[in-house]
């Protein structure tokens, strides 16, 4: 396999520090930018590998992530403020980093750099009919989805791309996320033993970030075959409503108590069925199922007992 030189934003982060260790694995040239905004050392296992370099600045600034563009051949630009929590709470921040600053960096790209995007399937919103495929009308509701939404659309003007539509990632990571429904549902049934549950028929598809990090490989080893499409990645046997998912992890935490109520509703209104068809089709298998990040997560949470770990 031809080793590549790529350029990974945020690359500390939940998914990145994970991604990283697949992409040396697989001989590749690793530079990561990251502003360490967790105050994060989930890439400290990575500094004795000679193909690995790390840059702690902002991907706003013009100069930090240019120099870096001038010698990537792939750009997997992870760099973003997540959730729609978070982008409440820190509207500017969000909006410049999840939108502004790619945009500007599409435009300083050639056309024969590769582009590899995670955005997310939140895109298709709320009470959908069906199942959703990649052709199915986007109707996003959060802010954070919107900017994805716009990153996506001046992506498919570029001429070398790959569009992942992420769904709900779960999982252990160097750099945790306590904040994620699956990984939130868990730490609640290991350390509260319950949960109150609105709007529990709501439903949206789920994803190991080490799933994600194979995809991301996957699209690398594939890009001929893959290239200027857009991807659902997710697991294709967990579309689940919340009720589901507190049930499954009932199977595994017998004493876990879950109480419905209607009293609140989610400001991230999403509720929607997902294909994945599109990417298995090009040959990639998720190996995790839920009920093994169920069971990783339940270890994980053995040495996890603070907040520090979410998002906000």
């Amino acid at each position: 396999m031809e080793k590549r030189n790529i350029l990974v934003t945020g690359g500390a982060g939940y998914i990145g520090s994970i991604l990283v260790n697949y992409l040396l694995e697989a001989g590749h040239y690793v530079t990561v930018i990251d502003n360490f905004m967790f105050k994060q050392s989930s890439l400290n296992q990575y500094c004795n590998h000679k193909n690995f370099e790390v840059e702690k600045g902002d991907i706003r600034i013009h100069g930090t992530l240019a120099k870096h563009l001038k010698t990537a051949e792939i750009v997997i630009p992870l760099a973003a403020l997540v959730g729609a929590p978070l982008c409440d709470a820190d509207p500017v921040n969000a909006h410049t980093t999840n939108k502004i600053s790619p945009l500007a960096m599409l435009k300083e790209l050639s056309q024969e750099q590769i582009v590899i995007m995670p955005t997310t399937n939140s895109f298709y919103g709320t009470a959908r009919m069906g199942v959703c495929t990649e052709e199915t009308p986007t109707n996003p509701i959060s802010s954070y989805a919107k900017d994805k939404l716009a990153v996506e659309n001046r992506l498919k003007e570029h001429s070398n791309f790959i569009s992942y539509r992420l769904a709900t990632v779960f999982g252990m990571s160097p750099r945790m996320r306590t904040d994620l429904l699956v990984n939130d549902f868990v730490y609640r049934a290991v350390k509260d033993s319950a949960v109150v549950l609105f709007e529990s028929s709501f439903k949206r598809n789920y994803v190991h970030v080490r799933d994600v990090c194979r995809a991301f490989l996957h699209a690398i080893n594939n890009y001929d075959n893959m290239k200027n499409q857009i991807y659902n990645v997710g697991l294709s046997d967990a579309n689940l409503s919340k009720k589901q998912l507190t049930d499954k992890i009932k199977e595994h935490l017998p004493e876990f108590v879950v109480v419905e109520k209607s009293f609140k509703k989610d400001k991230d209104q999403r509720n929607y069925i997902v294909s994945n068809q599109k990417l298995e089709s090009t040959g990639f298998e998720p190996l995790y199922s839920l009920d093994f990040g169920i069971q990783e997560l339940i270890k994980g949470y053995e040495m996890i007992s603070n907040n520090k770990y979410g998002n906000i």
